[in-house]
């Protein structure tokens, strides 16, 4: 039985859906903003994978001109950049975060989250909807300079929290930090809101639940 449940952020308890108004806003289709997203995590892997490090924020910005390439804008390329990535500052959690986040607080077990954005992304985000305090630590891979799924970030985390790798469950919607914070040595949970197919080639999740409460169930069975 864990002892820490470890939470992903970004999608996985906030809702990036608002993200494609911000590209239709400023001209640009809202199917761009998956694109972006995905063009975001691939070039931070990629820099992980090379040794190196780099902020969320800077390879949000980064990839933006390329994303809007060709696409009429209603304003120049800077301010387009800047209206959409200031749109991460007014994420809204997915609508069952609340109630699974209190009923883990609840049930006893220490909650800490484990980003490759930043903690005052974070921070912000769990003030708004009133739960601030019912984690523990909001940790960040800026802090360790190695993105998920690296080991070295789950291995920073569990330092963070004074305890085993084995005694920590990640929770999280995609299903590469299920992969990689299994290959640590964590237990985890994947959160399949959209009863998606869960991709062979990773290692299987500890527990597949559809929504955040169902997770205080499962360890509770």
């Amino acid at each position: 039985m864990p002892s820490v449940v470890v939470f992903d952020v970004n999608e996985t308890l906030s809702d990036l859906g608002p993200i494609a108004s911000r590209f239709a806003d400023v001209g640009a289709p809202e199917h761009l903003a998956k694109l972006w997203f995905a063009s975001l995590l691939r070039d931070g892997f990629a820099i992980t994978a090379a040794g190196g490090t780099e902020r969320f924020a800077a390879l949000g910005s980064g990839v933006l001109p390329g994303i809007l390439a060709g696409v009429t804008l209603d304003r120049d390329l800077d301010a387009a950049i800047e209206h959409i990535m200031a749109g991460f500052r007014d994420l809204p959690l997915h609508p069952d975060v609340v109630a699974g986040v209190t009923a883990l607080h609840d049930a006893g077990f220490r909650l800490v989250t484990l980003t490759n954005g930043s903690t005052e992304i974070s921070e912000n985000l769990f003030a708004r909807a009133g739960i601030r305090d019912r984690f523990e630590k909001l940790l960040s891979v800026e802090d360790v300079g190695t993105w998920k799924p690296g080991r070295a970030a789950y291995e920073y985390a569990a330092r963070k929290c004074d305890t085993d790798r084995k005694l920590m469950l990640l929770v999280a919607v995609h299903p590469w930090d299920i992969d990689g914070a299994a290959r640590a040595g964590m237990a985890t949970a994947w959160l399949n809101r959209n009863n998606a197919q869960y991709p062979p080639h990773f290692r299987a999740p500890t527990y597949i639940i559809g929504q955040l409460p169902d997770l205080a169930k499962a360890l509770a069975a």
